[in-house]
């Protein structure tokens, strides 16, 4: 049976227990969430506006930017509404569609670090060919495949969900929708949609951590075979940046899985404030991390709030 959307409503939910406070909650949020969008708005426009930074390396931390703006657009509408104005109602439609992008855009993300490990190595295992084999046309078939794979992979149990009935309470656990959430509100078979997403994980996120870790074994192996000190440092001062995005998101990662795991006895605050880290954490970081170990990100910065100053 096919779910009338127009009709049917998810209630979102805040910080249970603290709904007085959520006032005072939204503040610290809203300094992240303006946050993030400027970090990595700036990054997209210094990356766009420099020449000198139009290269494969800062194409794929453009694609990463986006992405974490993506995910922040995503969640941001819900939450401050939430928390503002205590709109808990979203449509299923809505819901769905929001659950479909948090995902996708967090495979996407996966496949992004990734990415940039293919990125560093060709950058140390071949140098004088670095720009031949990381072509703009490359990069941007790379960028389409990330965001392919991620996009067709979540696909299969979003649409599930228009299927199911909810006969259930409709309160979800978070003010923004994930497929786990809504799936446990389904009077239905949800094997499928309870599996697929673990195969997905284990396809895609898990992959995409041991090829990245293989890649560095390999980059590893290329710098310590050359002679001079400085070059060394230099070659592994290129990867100290993306070295620190990866380990923020994965470390997020299993956190949050470590919390669902095996914290199913703790107050539900800590999950939800673990799911707000999970999400806000890599976007807040990831252009401060780049801003302070990148000198070509930061004489761009400089370049540009100094600009005004300049005309004056």
């Amino acid at each position: 049976m096919w779910l009338n959307t127009t009709t049917s409503l998810f209630l979102l939910t805040g910080f249970p227990g603290m709904e007085k406070a959520h006032h005072w909650i939204s503040i610290p949020l809203l300094v992240v969430y303006v946050s993030i969008l400027l970090g990595n708005g700036t990054l997209l426009f210094l990356i766009r506006d420099d020449h000198s930074l139009h290269e494969p390396m800062y194409y794929f931390l453009a694609m990463l930017a986006a992405t974490d703006l993506g995910v922040t657009l995503t969640t941001m509408p819900t939450v401050l509404g939430l928390l503002w104005l205590n709109h808990r109602e979203i449509g299923h439609q809505a819901c769905f569609f929001q659950a479909y992008f948090i995902h996708t855009l967090s495979i996407v993300e996966s496949g992004v670090l990734l990415a940039m490990a293919y990125d560093r190595f060709i950058a140390i295992r071949n140098p004088l060919r670095y720009t031949s084999i990381l072509t703009n046309t490359k990069v941007m078939k790379i960028g389409m495949g990330v965001l392919t794979r991620a996009g067709l992979s979540i696909m299969p149990i979003i649409i599930r969900l228009h299927w199911f009935p909810y006969c259930r309470s409709h309160v979800l656990s978070h003010a923004f929708c994930l497929h786990q959430d809504v799936i446990k509100l389904a009077c239905a078979d949800i094997t499928f949609n309870r599996l697929y997403p673990v195969v997905v994980v284990f396809a895609m996120v898990l992959l995409d951590f041991l090829i990245i870790f293989f890649s560095y074994f390999l980059i590893l192996k290329t710098v310590m075979g050359i002679v001079s000190g400085e070059e060394r440092a230099k070659a592994l001062n290129t990867c100290v940046s993306h070295i620190c995005c990866i380990l923020v998101f994965y470390v997020t990662v299993v956190g949050l899985t470590f919390i669902h795991r095996f914290g199913k006895h703790a107050p539900r605050v800590v999950h939800i404030t673990m799911s707000y880290v999970y999400f806000l954490f890599p976007p807040f970081m990831n252009p401060v991390i780049y801003s302070i170990k990148t000198k070509q990100i930061q004489s761009g910065i400089i370049r540009l709030f100094s600009l005004p100053y300049s005309r004056a």
